[in-house]
C-alpha cells in the first residue's frame, strides 16, 4: 500500500517554496519509488478546509527549482480564525481533519511562516501527523538560524539600496528606503549593512528622530550631502513604543503619512533642511527566482523532511542550526517570537561601523 503524503503552502509567497516542494518530492521518490503518492493541497489551509487538492505526478516536480511562487497556490488563513465558526457555519479544524482522513493521508507537510506553524501545531495536537518547513523573508521563525526565502529577499533589498545609492549621490538627497519586516528587523538589518546604509531603523530598537537627524546632519557637515536610511516597516519612535498597540494605531491614523518612510523623510526635510525622498519596494522583495543560497537551503530542508517522513517522525519542523539541518518540536517553536537580539553579531557589526540605529 502506498504512503500518501499531503503538501501545502500557506501564507505569503516567497522564493524557495517550489524548491522546497521539489526537495521533499524527489527525496521521497528516490527512497520509496512508486510506494509513495504525493497529494498537493491547493491554496494552503483553505484547500485543506474545503477539500481542494490534486494527486501529483512525479514529473510535476521537475523544472521548478528556479521558479518563484508556488505551484500549489497559497492563501492566508489566519490562525486566530481557525477555531472561529463564521457565517459559513464551517468548523475549520473539523473540516481539515475530515479532508486529511478522506484523503487517507499518512502525513501532512506544511510550508509557511509563523501563522502556518501555529496551525500546524494545532493539527498536530489534534492527532494529525504533521511536519513543518520554515518559510518567510522575515527570518522570524524561532529555532532556526535562517528561513528559506530570507537570503533572496536580502539580495533583492540590497540591490534596491544599491540602485537608490546612485540617485542619492547624484542629487545629494537623503533617501529613506522602507523594507518589509513588521515585527522583526532581520531583513532591514542585513540589507542595510550589505547596502551601506548610514542609518538602520528596526522594530526592536525604538528610534529618536533627533538622533537620526543628527546623523544626517553630521554627514552633510563632513561634505557627504547624501544619506541612505533603511527602515523596517514596523519601526516605531520612542514615543510610539510607550503606547499600547491600539493607541499607537489611533495615533498614526491622525498623521498625514501612509507609511513610516514617508513620515521620516518629511521630518528630516523639516529638521535638517535636506531634500529627502522615500522609497517602498514592497512585494518586489518576495518575488522572483530564489538565490543560489536559498535553492541549496530549500533542497536541504525538503530532503530532511522526506527523511522524517520515512522515519515516521512527526509533530516537528525542520530548522538550520549552524551548518546542520535539524528539527524542532512544533509545540516548542509555534508562536514564539524571534526578534533581533540586542547582542546579535550583525547588529554589533553595524554599530561598530558607526551606523546610526536611531537610539
Amino acid at each position: 500500500m502506498k504512503m500518501r503524503v499531503g503538501i501545502l503552502t500557506s501564507g505569503g509567497d516567497c522564493p524557495g517554496l517550489n524548491a522546497t516542494i521539489r526537495g521533499v518530492a524527489k527525496a521521497l521518490y528516490q527512497r520509496m519509488g512508486d510506494k509513495v503518492e504525493i497529494i498537493g493541497i491547493l491554496n494552503g489551509y483553505d484547500g485543506l478546509i474545503n477539500g481542494n487538492y490534486r494527486v501529483m505526478a512525479p514529473d510535476e516536480f521537475s523544472g521548478i527549482l528556479t521558479v518563484g511562487g508556488t505551484i500549489l497556490g497559497t492563501k492566508r488563513t489566519p490562525f486566530k480564525m481557525m477555531r472561529v465558526v463564521g457565517d459559513d457555519k464551517v468548523d475549520k479544524v473539523a473540516a481539515m481533519k475530515k479532508t486529511y482522513k478522506d484523503l487517507k493521508l499518512d502525513c501532512l507537510v506544511t510550508l509557511g511562516g509563523n501563522g502556518t506553524h501555529k496551525t500546524a501545531n494545532l493539527l498536530s495536537e489534534e492527532g494529525l501527523n504533521v511536519i513543518g518547513l520554515p518559510k518567510t523573508i522575515d527570518n522570524d521563525i524561532y529555532g532556526t538560524d535562517f528561513t528559506f526565502g530570507f537570503h533572496t529577499a536580502v539580495d533583492i533589498a540590497t540591490e534596491v539600496i544599491d540602485r537608490i545609492h546612485t540617485t542619492a549621490t547624484s542629487h545629494g538627497r537623503c533617501m529613506v528606503i522602507e523594507l518589509m519586516g513588521n515585527k522583526a528587523g532581520w531583513l532591514t538589518l542585513y540589507a542595510g549593512l550589505a547596502g551601506g546604509a548610514d542609518v538602520i531603523l528596526l522594530p526592536e530598537i525604538p528610534y529618536d528622530i533627533k538622533k537620526v537627524a543628527q546623523a544626517v546632519e553630521a554627514r552633510a557637515k563632513s561634505k557627504k550631502p547624501f544619506s541612505i536610511i533603511a527602515v523596517a516597516e514596523g519601526a516605531m519612535s520612542e514615543e510610539e513604543a510607550k503606547m499600547k498597540k491600539k493607541e499607537r494605531e489611533a495615533y498614526r491614523a491622525t498623521l498625514p503619512y501612509d507609511c513610516i518612510s514617508k513620515r521620516i523623510a518629511a521630518q528630516l526635510s523639516e529638521m535638517v533642511g535636506v531634500e529627502a525622498r522615500h522609497v517602498v519596494p514592497g512585494h518586489i522583495q518576495r518575488g522572483g527566482s530564489p538565490s543560489a543560497y536559498d535553492r541549496v537551503l530549500s533542497t536541504q530542508f525538503g530532503v530532511h523532511a522526506a527523511q522524517l517522513i520515512r522515519d515516521e517522525i512527526y509533530g516537528v519542523t525542520v530548522a538550520l542550526d549552524g551548518n546542520e539541518i535539524i528539527h524542532n518540536k512544533l509545540k516548542d517553536i509555534a508562536g514564539v517570537p524571534k526578534p533581533v537580539p540586542k547582542d546579535d553579531h550583525v547588529l554589533t557589526t553595524a554599530r561598530n561601523m558607526g551606523i546610526c540605529m536611531g537610539d
